[in-house]
């Protein structure tokens, strides 16, 4: 299989949480992380549609790993898991 991707990936289990004003927060683990992006596994809420963008914050056990909410975009979603591409502000 080629490999497209630019950016390696790293695993993690960060919790993370995305705010958009139509539907809130979802909450959410990134499985892991590169400098393009995240994926992302929700549980008991919908994935957002392709292309919103929300804003996320990264957070570990005592608080947040970005302080200020980052734009990032969907652009994939299969089930429970979506893929988040970091956007320029």
């Amino acid at each position: 299989m080629d490999e497209r991707r630019k950016y390696e990936r790293t695993p993690t289990a960060i919790r993370v949480e995305m705010r958009h004003p139509a539907f809130g927060t979802i909450v959410g683990f990134a499985k892991d992380i590169s400098d393009g992006g995240a994926q992302v596994t929700i549980e008991n809420h919908p994935a957002p549609p392709v292309g919103t963008v929300v804003k996320v914050q990264f957070k570990k056990m005592i608080g947040p790993i970005n302080a200020e909410p980052v734009n990032m975009k969907v652009v994939h979603a299969q089930r429970n898991t979506i893929g988040l591409m970091f956007q320029p502000k």
